[in-house]
C-alpha cells in the first residue's frame, strides 16, 4: 500500500493556479476587445514569484473608443455628386452626348455598306497538255512567267508529223490526177458521142432514101414498068438501112451511158480527194499541235514539262492561270437585301494591305454555295437547325494594276456600297 508520502509524490502538480481576480480581469479584457477580432490565447508561461505580486495589483480600466457615428452626429449632411462636382458632371454629360452622337454617325455611315471576310480571288485555271505524242524538244518558259496569247510554251519533236503531212499531200496529188484522167476520158467520150450522132444521122438519111427507092420500084413492078427483082432488091436494102440506123442509135446510147459512168467515177475520185484533203488538214493540225502555245494571256504555274520528256496526248505539262480574275465573296443571305449588280465595291487584299482596289458587283449566284456542292445539305430531317447560309457574289476588279501578282485562293476583304445616298458623315464632310 502507498503511504501518504507516495501519494503526494505521484499526484499531479498544478503550478500557479489561476486566482479569482485574474479571471475577472480576463473577462474585462475580452469585453473591451474590438468586435470581430479573435484573440488567441497561448498557454501562460510559468511565472516567477515576483510576477505574482505584479498581477495582483489593480489595472487601470481602458476608456471605450469613440464611434464614428457618434462623432458625425453634430455635422450637417453633405450634398450629391452634381452639387459637390458640377464641372465634372458637366464634362461627363457632354462626353456622353458626344459619344452618342459619334456612335449614331458611325452607325448611319456603316449601314450604307456590306462587308465580309469570307472572300477570295477566283479564276478558271486549267492544265495545258499536248494533243499529240512525242518527245519534248524545247520549253522556252519558266515557272510563274507571264505569257501573252500565242506565246510558245513547249515544242514536241515534229519529224514524224512532217512525214505524215508529206504523205497526205502526195495522196491529194494522186487523187487530183485521177480526177484529171477521168475528165480527159470524158472529153474523148464526148467526141465519140458526137461521132455516134453523126452515124445515126447518116443512117437516118440512107434509110429515108431506101424507103423512097422501095416505094418507087414497088409501083413500077405493079404497073409492069419495072421488074419484080428490082422491087425485091430495094425492099431488102430498106430492111438493111433500118438495121443500120438501129445500130447507130445503139452506139450513140452506149456512148452517152459511158459519160454517166465517167461521171460516177469522177464523183468517187472527188470523194477520195476530199478524204485526202481531210487527211492533209489533219496532218497539218497534228504538225501544228507539236507547238504548244498559250490561248490567252496569263501565267505559267507549276511547270512540269522538261526537255527530253516523252509526253503522250493529254499529259499535263503545266497549269495556267488566265489574267481574267475576279473575287468570289460569300456574303450572308441576310446581307443581300439591297445588293444589286453594278454597285461599287472596295477590296483590300491580304497580300497588299496598304493598297485599296476598286471594282463592282457583277452578279449574285441564284442559290447558296452548299446547294451546288457535290453533296448538298438535306434539310428534310426531323433535327433541322436553321443557320444563316452564305451566297457567292461575283465581284470584278476594275483596272487591275500590272505591278501586283494575284492568283486564285488569295484572301480579300470586300466592302460593297448598297446604299448610294450620302450618309450623315459624308454630308458633314462635304460641308466642311
Amino acid at each position: 500500500m502507498l503511504n501518504d508520502v507516495d501519494i503526494e509524490e505521484h499526484a499531479p502538480r498544478v503550478l500557479n493556479p489561476p486566482r479569482p481576480e485574474t479571471r475577472e480581469q480576463d473577462r474585462q479584457d475580452k469585453a473591451l476587445a474590438p468586435s470581430g477580432r479573435t484573440q488567441s490565447r497561448t498557454p501562460a508561461p510559468r511565472e516567477a514569484p515576483d510576477a505574482k505580486a505584479d498581477r495582483s495589483r489593480p489595472r487601470p480600466k481602458p476608456e471605450p473608443e469613440p464611434r464614428q457615428d457618434d462623432s458625425d452626429e453634430g455635422e450637417a449632411p453633405r450634398g450629391g455628386f452634381l452639387r459637390r462636382h458640377p464641372v465634372r458632371a458637366a464634362i461627363g454629360a457632354a462626353s456622353l452626348l458626344l459619344a452618342a452622337g459619334a456612335g449614331y454617325v458611325y452607325w448611319d455611315y456603316a449601314s450604307h455598306f456590306e462587308s465580309t471576310d469570307d472572300a477570295f480571288i477566283a479564276a478558271r485555271q486549267f492544265a495545258i497538255a499536248p494533243k499529240v505524242s512525242g518527245y519534248v524538244t524545247e520549253v522556252p518558259v519558266t515557272d510563274n512567267q507571264h505569257v501573252v496569247a500565242g506565246q510558245v510554251i513547249a515544242r514536241i519533236d515534229d519529224r514524224d508529223y512532217r512525214t505524215a503531212l508529206e504523205q497526205a499531200e502526195a495522196q491529194v496529188a494522186a487523187d487530183r490526177a485521177i480526177i484529171g484522167n477521168i475528165d480527159a476520158q470524158t472529153t474523148v467520150q464526148q467526141a465519140q458521142i458526137a461521132q455516134s450522132k453523126a452515124q445515126v444521122e447518116q443512117s437516118q438519111a440512107t434509110l429515108t432514101f431506101a424507103e423512097q427507092q422501095d416505094a418507087r420500084y414497088e409501083r413500077l413492078a405493079q404497073t409492069g414498068a419495072g421488074t419484080v427483082q428490082n422491087a425485091q432488091q430495094y425492099s431488102s436494102s430498106l430492111i438493111q438501112q433500118r438495121a443500120a440506123l438501129k445500130t447507130a442509135q445503139a452506139g450513140l446510147l452506149s456512148a452517152e451511158r459511158q459519160i454517166d459512168a465517167l461521171k460516177a467515177q469522177r464523183s468517187s475520185a472527188e470523194a477520195n480527194l476530199a478524204q485526202a484533203n481531210a487527211q492533209l488538214d489533219q496532218a497539218r493540225l497534228n504538225l501544228s499541235y507539236t507547238i504548244v502555245t498559250a490561248a490567252q494571256p496569263g501565267r505559267v504555274v507549276n511547270l512540269g514539262g522538261a526537255v527530253g520528256q516523252y509526253a503522250t496526248a493529254g499529259t499535263n505539262l503545266t497549269m495556267f492561270v488566265p489574267d481574267d480574275l475576279w473575287v468570289t465573296a460569300n456574303f450572308k443571305e441576310s446581307q443581300l437585301d439591297q445588293m444589286r449588280p453594278g454597285q461599287k465595291t472596295t477590296l483590300v487584299i491580304d497580300a497588299y494591305p496598304e493598297r485599296v482596289f476598286h471594282g463592282h458587283v457583277a452578279s449574285v449566284q441564284p442559290g447558296s454555295g452548299t446547294a451546288f456542292s457535290l453533296l448538298p445539305a438535306e434539310n428534310a430531317t426531323g433535327n433541322y437547325v436553321k443557320i444563316v447560309q452564305r451566297v457567292p457574289v461575283k465581284l470584278v476588279i476594275d483596272d487591275l494594276p500590272t505591278d501586283v501578282s494575284l492568283g486564285p485562293g488569295m484572301s480579300v476583304d470586300p466592302t460593297v456600297r448598297v446604299d448610294p445616298t450620302a450618309s450623315l458623315f459624308e454630308q458633314m464632310r462635304a460641308r466642311l
